[in-house]
């Protein structure tokens, strides 16, 4: 089994913590990983691009090729739509429905989500009210990552729970435990 995934969003939305807990999942689980450079961290609300590719088989490249992608996970709509080219005919977009208006021609809510209804595979959901809801606006992240589980296949929800408790062990219980809650409410929705 191979999965390529596409993360993106916005600096300071989580992505990199995201990419962490499948690399984490993954290698615990003995599944092979390429991870290609992330792009723009260095700017807080500059756009972040990371290449994840997973498999049973050795990979030779962390470079995902145009039209392969399986899953963008995207923390942001409109960056969701940056990566289309790179989508396959039966990739799966899971992004936020809500908008991080962080440029002054960004684009009009309404037309985004249309270009994004349009497609065969989208799900999307407004993962900042939800982590708002339970009371950890910071978990929005693993509310995405939830919603995502499914898609990723190769990695079941409890090798990605165990790694959602590995890497924030170091923050404590609590935060741990808002995480795995904020994963968990993405997984049912």
């Amino acid at each position: 089994m191979k999965k390529d995934i596409i993360l993106c969003g916005v600096g300071g939305q989580g992505i990199l913590s995201i990419a962490t807990i499948i690399g984490e999942a993954a290698t615990k689980s003995g599944i092979n990983l390429k991870q290609a450079e992330v792009h723009g961290m260095s700017q807080r609300g500059g756009d972040v691009q990371s290449n994840l590719r997973l498999s049973n088989e050795p990979i030779w490249s962390d470079q995902i090729p145009t039209g392969h992608v399986d899953l963008i996970i995207s923390m942001e709509p409109m960056e969701a739509l940056r990566y289309l080219p790179y989508l396959s005919a039966d990739g799966v977009i899971v992004t936020s429905s809500k908008p991080f208006v962080n440029i002054p021609n960004y684009p009009e809510e309404e037309a985004l989500q249309a270009e994004l209804t349009a497609l065969p595979h989208v799900v999307q959901l407004d993962i900042d009210s939800i982590a708002k809801e339970l009371q950890s606006p910071k978990s929005a992240n693993m509310v995405l990552l939830g919603m995502a589980a499914p898609y990723i296949g190769i990695l079941t929800m409890e090798q990605l729970r165990s790694a959602i408790a590995s890497i924030f062990a170091r923050k404590g219980e609590a935060v741990v435990e808002a995480n795995l809650k904020a994963f968990d409410k993405g997984a049912s929705c």
